[in-house]
């Protein structure tokens, strides 16, 4: 890997955070948690689903995938929203959120991986 694709990649990740961030507090203002990190991530899986099924160059999935799509998912913001439901005894709605997310960002993922291939062979 060259040092600029690193470089690249690393911006993109940066971009991804405050992509995430944003969005998380948009949707926060009309929704509340846990919904602005769930959705981000169920996006960010389907566009990560795209780009994979496309199947484009490596260099394209590291700066876009990894970077910018691996800024904007995240695993850690479902942890503690998770935690912080749990401890506002929200417990259902804890257990929907890591359930939730888990189901909808496979099948957003799933379908997007469909998506990506029908686009990468001109189907659809």
């Amino acid at each position: 890997m060259s040092p600029l694709l690193l470089a690249l990649g690393a911006l993109a990740g940066g971009v991804g955070a405050a992509l995430r961030y944003s969005a998380d507090v948009a949707i926060l203002r009309w929704w509340g948690p846990p919904w602005g990190v769930f959705v981000v991530n169920v996006v960010g899986s389907f566009a990560l689903g795209i780009l994979t099924g496309a199947a484009p160059s490596a260099e394209l999935q590291l700066v876009i995938g990894g970077g910018l799509l691996g800024g904007f998912t995240t695993f850690s913001a479902v942890s503690v929203t998770t935690i912080l439901l749990a401890e506002e005894r929200r417990g259902r709605t804890a257990i929907v959120n890591v359930v939730g997310t888990f189901v909808l960002a496979l099948a957003a993922a799933a379908g997007g991986l469909a998506l990506g291939a029908a686009l990468a062979t001109g189907v659809g």
